[in-house]
């Protein structure tokens, strides 16, 4: 079994809703099994600011998936929340970002490993610290020294 790590962020349609739903929802992809999941954050959205705030959070996955194939699974999970891409970093129902795959690095048009800007957004390395705080990046740096380099303006641990 391979693990990976997905970052979710919702900002439409009851965002945490859509957020806590989509984490059941990677239990059940194909040979996989959620692992573990972060607490939701809420955070001020990254690009245009014209549009809600988000909820986010991380989970981890153990899966007999290929990194194309769980992208392929996370994609269709995003269609059926009805995720609608209309504009770069704008609002949607659903994001699910492949954010590591073991210590696997990959470039290929439909997927980098590990996401090219995981390491600049605390809204994802706050959420991985929490249920991966030893974690160690495949390029060798730590997340906990990385993620304390963040910082945590607009970002906020949600109550349980």
């Amino acid at each position: 079994m391979n693990r990976a790590w997905i970052g979710l962020g919702s900002n439409l349609d009851d965002p945490r809703r859509q957020v806590e739903t989509a984490l059941e929802e990677l239990d059940q992809l194909p040979l996989t099994r959620r692992t573990g999941a972060s607490s939701c954050y809420a955070s001020r959205p990254l690009g245009p600011q014209d549009q809600p705030d988000f909820i986010n959070a991380v989970a981890e996955l153990e899966t007999g998936l290929s990194p194309l194939a769980l992208l392929d699974q996370l994609q269709a999970l995003e269609q059926r929340h009805r995720r609608v891409r209309d504009r770069h970093w704008g609002p949607r129902t659903l994001d699910l970002d492949l954010l590591l795959y073991n210590d696997r690095q990959l470039k290929t048009p439909r997927l980098t490993l590990p996401h090219p800007q995981m390491h600049q957004r605390a809204f994802v390395l706050l959420p991985l610290r929490e249920i991966a705080p030893e974690m160690i990046l495949p390029d060798g740096r730590r997340l906990d020294a990385l993620a304390a380099t963040q910082r945590a303006e607009g970002l906020q641990r949600l109550a349980d």
